[in-house]
Parts: structure tokens; sequence; C-alpha cells
């Protein structure tokens, strides 16, 4: 086992699962595990094939045909929980018991072939030959769909989310992001890493264990693309452009000192939120101590606003946009999308024809609305939080508000 001590007193400890795939714990800094973890001594079978890219010839984009994702758990019960500690009765995919763990997915859409041999990783026969291979187009176009995909373990218990975890969970967790945003970077043809949470079966979750996903691409995502071509058009600034608008605007929805959350300008969901560093950092490699330190009340106070909305959780995805690992870097910020579909206690968006189609969005809240109701919904939430903790406990110091703040307004259904 490889031990490190990271920032904020995290222990990183990485080993090997029973099939060579990597596994790694964070352990909090106010952890009560020892050091040591219990070995996999599952017998599994070999691990699936990589899967294959296709290009799509009329927009160009790379299509990743993975059959062996296809027999994914379905929402298993509390003991049969794949992402839970290993019992004898539940042998899972974390054989020790953690405070936070980071593995390579079972059944990936990307990898565990890379462009090159790397440890367990073998080298594939067709991977992609640079961004310039991937860029140009023609019929029947075929590549190795090379990469890493993980998953991140917020926490052992079986349900939540990563808005139900403390204060120093959340922090544990950015440092994983960090931490394993830097090293995905380093390995060969890896062109984007994204980390991210899917929140609640509308989303199509198949696992109610508080979780995420770090994707490492072969590529230059679509929408990251069509960032950088927008970029191209404009001016190299143009975050900070968007980020100050944005702060002069009656769509923040809270502000501190190192980030804002903001309902963008053109804003497509019901729900839809921007969080974004006050400096231009790639990714959450590049991000300070002080940074993550911050990140982390504030983005729990931002996804325990959202869960005051309605009287049961709101789905989301909640996306870590980062810049590319060799194009961007100087010019594409990290930030948060978070969106939901919902938009009423008992409908949801659907994209269909206009939208799936043709991309071409229509969206029923505007944007200052919905900004209005998250910043009712935060205040909210933290005065029932004030109300049912202990008196000797302190209240956290909110990060401000803008000063002229509407009241809320009543989405229409």
């Amino acid at each position: 086992m490889r031990i490190d001590n990271l920032s904020a007193g995290i222990v990183k400890r990485a080993t090997l699962l029973a099939d060579g795939r990597d596994i790694i714990y964070y352990d909090d800094p106010d952890t009560t595990l020892g050091a040591e973890r219990a070995v996999d001594a599952r017998t599994l079978d070999p691990r699936p094939a990589t899967a294959t890219m296709r290009q799509d010839v009329l927009t160009g984009d790379w299509i990743t045909v993975a059959a062996n994702r296809q027999n994914r758990v379905m929402m298993p019960s509390a003991d049969a929980d794949p992402l839970a500690p290993q019992t004898p009765t539940n042998p899972s995919e974390v054989p020790s018991r953690y405070d936070v763990a980071v593995f390579e997915n079972r059944s990936p859409a990307f990898g565990p072939a890379l462009a090159e041999a790397v440890g367990t990783a073998p080298a594939a026969s067709d991977a992609p030959r640079g961004l310039d291979d991937l860029d140009a187009l023609g019929l029947g176009r075929t590549r190795t769909s090379v990469g890493r995909c993980e998953v991140v373990c917020f926490s052992p218990a079986h349900s939540g989310s990563f808005g139900t975890q403390s204060v120093t969970r959340a922090r544990t967790v950015i440092e994983a992001w960090a931490d394993r945003t830097a090293a995905l970077s380093q390995l060969p043809g890896i062109q984007q890493i994204f980390p991210f949470e899917n929140r609640g079966e509308a989303i199509g979750v198949t696992l109610p264990h508080p979780h995420g996903q770090i994707y490492a691409y072969p590529y230059v995502t679509p929408r990251t693309a069509k960032l950088l071509d927008s970029i191209d058009r404009t001016a190299p600034d143009l975050f900070a452009r968007v980020l100050e608008f944005e702060q002069a605007s009656e769509r923040v929805v809270f502000r501190g000192e190192h980030w804002t959350a903001f309902v963008p300008f053109a804003a497509r969901w019901p729900l839809e939120v921007h969080l974004m560093p006050h400096r231009h950092v790639p990714d959450f490699a590049a991000t300070t101590e002080a940074e993550r330190d911050e990140l982390a009340p504030l983005y729990l106070r931002l996804l325990r606003g959202v869960d005051a909305l309605y009287d049961t959780p709101t789905p989301y995805i909640a996306a870590w946009h980062q810049a590319p690992v060799n194009v961007g870097r100087d010019t594409v910020r990290l930030h948060l999308q978070l969106t939901s579909p919902r938009r009423a206690a008992d409908k949801l968006k659907f994209l269909a024809g206009s939208e799936a189609a043709m991309w071409a969005w229509a969206a029923e809240v505007t944007p200052e609305q919905g900004a209005a109701r998250i910043r009712d919904a935060i205040a909210s939430a933290e005065a029932a939080a004030t109300a049912s903790a202990p008196a000797s406990a302190p209240a956290p110091a909110p990060a401000s508000a803008p000063a002229s703040a509407p009241t809320s307004e009543e989405t229409p259904a």
C-alpha cells in the first residue's frame, strides 16, 4: 500500500483490488480508522475488453459502444450494496472500512486500456493518435475507447448524497477530486477529466449509495469543444467577463471570498446554478488549500438549499467542468454546472423533439426567478438547521447574498 499525506490533514492510501484495478482510500483528518486496510480476497472474472468508439461523421462526435455496461447492478438493498465495505455476506467492491474511497469502475465506458501500458492497464491496439486524429472526419472510423472511469464513494453509508455529508467529509472528497485530476491527467491518451455526481432516480441513478464518478476521456468533450470555439470568437478572458457580468446581476445566489454561485443569464434547465472560482484555475488540481477549504461548506450550502426547494430530495446532475489536459489551460476555468429537470414538486422537464433532436432549448423558468427561489430555499434550510442545532453550537457565518436580492416569485408549473 502506498501512503501519502495530502493537504488539510487528509491521508491517501493506494492499493489494488483482486483483478488489478486501482483503489484509493482517502482518510478524513479526524478519522477513527486505523492505518491498515483489508485485502480484497475475492476471485473475480477477468476485466472486460475495452470498448470501441465510433465516429458520427455528421457531427464529428465519438460514440462509445460499451456492451459490458448492460449488466450493471440496479438499486440493490443495503445488504447487497456494492459500494459498502465488504462483509462476510456482501462481497462488495470495497474490501475495507473507509471514509472516502475511489476505485476503477468494473463496467467502464472508457478503459482499462490506455494509449500506452501503465501498471495493470494494457496498451490499446487502436488508440486515438492525438487530437488531430480525432478531429478528422470519415465514414466508418473507429478507435479503442481508452481512458479511465472511477467511482468516488463519499461515505460508507448506504444512502445519501454529497449534500448529506459533513464539512470535513466534503473537504476530503474535494481533496480526492484534486488528487485524482492530477493523477489521471498524467495517463497516456487522456484529454479531459470530468468529476460529477448523478443524484436521484429521475436522473437515472442505479445505486442509492452516496457516490459520484470521474471520467477520464480520450478526447475533448463536445461541450468543451464548443466552449473553446466561443473563447476563440470572443476573448481569452471570457470566463472573467462572465463572472463579472453575473456578479453585478440579481442572479447571484451567494458569494464567498473565493467562489460565487449564480444562475446563468441563459439558463436552460428549470433549476440551474453555476459555482465559479474568482481567479482563473483550470482544474481542481490547481486550486489552493484556501479555495478547497471554502468550497466545502459553500458547496454543501448550495446543495442543501436545492433540497429545501421541495418536500422531497431534488434530482440533479452536479457537473464539474475542467479545462482539457492539453489545450485551453489558460482560458477554460474550473466551474460547477448544477442542473435539475424538476420544474415543480410533481413535474419534470423532459427533453422532447426540439431540444433532444435539434438542441434548440426553451426555458420555462426565468433565471432571475430561479435565483430568487434558490436564495429563499437556502435561507429556509439554514433557519431550520439553526433551530434544530444545540444551543451551544454557533451558527456558521453564511456567504454574502446580493444586496438587492429580490423576493421569491412563484415559479410557473
